[in-house]
């Protein structure tokens, strides 16, 4: 019965949603109050179908209704209940339910936020937005349809893929969705601002904190893939230039550059194009990963087994580069502007020249991750772009976005003077050569680190020079101490200062990656007492302990860790083995010691005989810094935040222009 219930919600939600589009496209052309309520009423009963249906196959994964062909591959007995809540969205039928789910919230609730100024703007956007949860559903209803039924059911599942056993794919999946299907908000209105040519900044504003949620999501979502690449797939690394990695990247990219860009369109009326331009292709990059993930296209990790959907997202790519470029160069005329560009020394050509560094590193990493496919199409042998390809062009781009995060900062509107330059870029200067100094006595010798370090100290002088100056100013104006005037400083200009929060945050994650120039590895064999070194540290194999559980076979090594003759610890890296599936298939579990300094991780490869004795074979990393990754990730998250606050400020200015309206 529940099945059945679940398939029928589906069919309803496709309908329904197909229903919105038509009456979204209806009320936008004859403004009728009527056909904006209904296409109101059409949005919400998507999203509550939608979570309905996603609420029945929980409920199936839970009680292992193992008659159902996707729950019976994706799930088990044993599986522990936690790990069957998240095993819905762990293949491709329930990840697609999931997205669907999500956008059908999205666009309910923007729905929702712009009740206030119902017109064709808003109409047009959500007949969009409601146009892709269609394609969506109808991929699901056709194709991946989870609620397939067997004709008898099993005794038991094959189990989640064991690779995926772990908290962080809980939360790294729906993270990276939210981001991916947060930019169809800002995309949406973009569009519907060029249909209704309501072409001013009114679409920005409405989906500002849509975009930054977006981003940050999207860029979280990888963070914490990263994260679980380190800790489950034990090659010592959190980031492999993987295919799927980059799908990711791209649309963080260009959606990075347009929070940026944006901000002159509100600030001067320049770069509307240029602003059309970002988010179309952000959005079409958010598609065309979600392609690359599901079409079998590239080979990776991350991705899923090849689906007969994957040429249906190819096709709608074409048709969003195809709709956008149409439209927006009907509507040029309307995206003129009389402001001038005056001079490269300023905040404009600061973040014209972010752009243009952010578009090339797009393009680099969408040509890497090309490159194999279109040598394959055209001559017939794969060929692997990887990491030093990767590091060699990323690498220069990445640091000359750093060290401008904290050149933007020090240069005024329109035109910045010699003097302007010399009075706010001294101390900040100072700072970043300190800083390289300082690495070079360390023994740094690697000259993209010393660089690295030397601008993290820039931008972070520029940072700490920012947040003084307006806190002394404030404080000279009010009387109030200097903490008190930099609390209220942040708090009443939140967007300013949360973003130097975030810039931060960034100057940590690269702290963080430069880090993997000094990375250390061995791989040894180790006899039972017998110890290797590694580093400052000493490591002693002292033995291996085996236990079964209901899943898994797990086998645990004990290292003895001793830094200059004193213990430390121990470190128990593992294997588990999955020892009810057909495949037999093991995973491992690293053990890491941390510290802001350096991580030592331990992998335990298994055991071998040499010359008749038992070894145990380990492979050992020093990796310096990247707890400082981690760090910089929970000060964005922060950073994010404090933008994203509700402003009363920014509330009344909105319900001004609503009376106005």
């Amino acid at each position: 019965m529940l099945p059945q219930l679940g398939n029928f919600l589906l069919y309803l939600a496709l309908f329904t949603s197909a229903y919105a589009v038509i009456a979204a496209i209806l009320a936008a052309k004859t403004r009728r109050m009527g056909l904006i309520l209904s296409t109101e009423r059409a949005v919400l009963t998507g999203f509550v179908l939608c979570l309905s249906a996603m609420a029945i196959l929980e409920v199936l994964f839970l009680t292992d209704r193992f008659d159902i062909y996707y729950i019976a591959t994706h799930s088990s007995r044993d599986l522990p209940t936690g790990y069957k809540f998240t095993a819905v969205w762990s293949g491709m039928q329930g990840s697609l339910l999931l997205w669907a789910l999500i956008l059908s919230g999205f666009i309910f609730f923007a729905v929702i936020k712009t009740r206030a100024f119902r017109g064709p703007l808003a109409s047009y956007a959500t007949a969009i937005m409601s146009f892709t949860l269609t394609f969506f559903l109808a991929l699901i209803c056709i194709h991946e349809n989870p609620f397939v039924t067997m004709p008898r059911a099993l005794p038991d599942g094959t189990g989640m893929n064991p690779l995926l056993v772990h908290p962080v794919m809980a939360i790294h999946p729906p993270m990276l969705y939210h981001g991916y299907v947060g930019f169809t908000v800002p995309f949406a209105f973009a569009m519907a601002a060029l249909l209704s040519r309501q072409i001013d900044e009114e679409w920005i504003r409405t989906t500002r904190r849509w975009t930054l949620l977006a981003w940050f999501f999207l860029g979280t979502g990888q963070l914490l893939g990263g994260k679980w690449a380190y800790v489950v797939l034990g090659w010592g690394g959190y980031w492999g230039w993987d295919p799927v990695e980059n799908a990711a990247l791209l649309p963080w990219l260009t959606g990075t550059a347009f929070l940026h860009s944006v901000m002159i369109q509100e600030k001067k009326g320049m770069l509307k194009i240029w602003n059309m331009v970002l988010i179309i292709a952000t959005y079409t990059l958010c598609i065309y990963g979600t392609f690359l993930t599901r079409s079998g296209v590239v080979s990776s990790v991350h991705a899923f087994a090849q689906s007969p959907i994957g040429p249906w997202f190819g096709v709608l790519v074409v048709l969003i580069v195809i709709f956008s470029s149409l439209l927006l160069v009907s509507r040029l005329d309307l995206l003129k502007t009389k402001t001038q560009y005056e001079s490269p020394i300023s905040r404009e050509g600061g973040f014209l020249l972010n752009n243009l560094l952010f578009l090339t590193a797009t393009f680099a990493v969408f040509w890497g991750v090309m490159f194999p496919v279109i040598s394959e199409a055209v001559t017939g042998d794969k060929i692997t772009v990887g990491p030093p390809y990767f590091n060699t062009v990323m690498v220069p781009i990445g640091l000359l976005l750093l060290v401008l995060t904290g050149i933007g900062p020090l240069l005024a509107w329109r035109r910045t003077s010699g003097k302007s330059l010399r009075k706010h870029f001294t101390g900040s200067s100072i700072m970043g050569l300190i800083c390289g100094i300082v690495a070079i006595a360390l023994g740094v010798r690697d000259i993209y680190a010393i660089i690295s370090f030397l601008f993290c100290g820039f931008v972070t002088g520029t940072i700490i020079t920012e947040f003084h100056r307006g806190a002394r100013a404030r404080g000279s104006s009010s009387g109030e101490s200097y903490l008190r005037a930099l609390i209220n400083l942040t708090r009443r200009n939140r967007r300013r200062y949360g973003g130097y929060i975030i810039h931060f945050g960034v100057v940590l994650l690269f702290i963080g990656f430069t880090g993997n120039a000094f990375n250390k590895d061995s791989q040894v064999e180790l006899k039972y007492m017998e110890s290797t070194d590694i580093g400052p540290y000493t490591l002693t194999y002292e033995g291996i302990t085996e236990s079964v559980n209901p899943l898994t076979a797990d086998i645990v090594a004990q290292l003895g860790v001793y830094k200059h003759g004193q213990r430390l610890g121990t470190m128990w890296p593992h294997q588990k083995v999955y020892y009810k599936r057909q495949d037999q298939q093991t995973t491992t579990e690293v053990a890491i010691r941390s510290n802001l300094r350096e991580d030592l991780y331990a992998l335990y490869q298994g055991v071998d005989m040499r010359d008749n004795e038992e070894v145990a074979l380990f492979h050992l990393y020093i990796n310096p810094l990247v707890m400082w990754v981690w760090i910089g990730a929970w000060i964005i998250t922060i950073g994010t935040i404090v933008v994203m606050w509700p402003d009363k400020r920014e509330k009344q200015a909105l319900q001004m222009r609503e009376a106005m309206a």
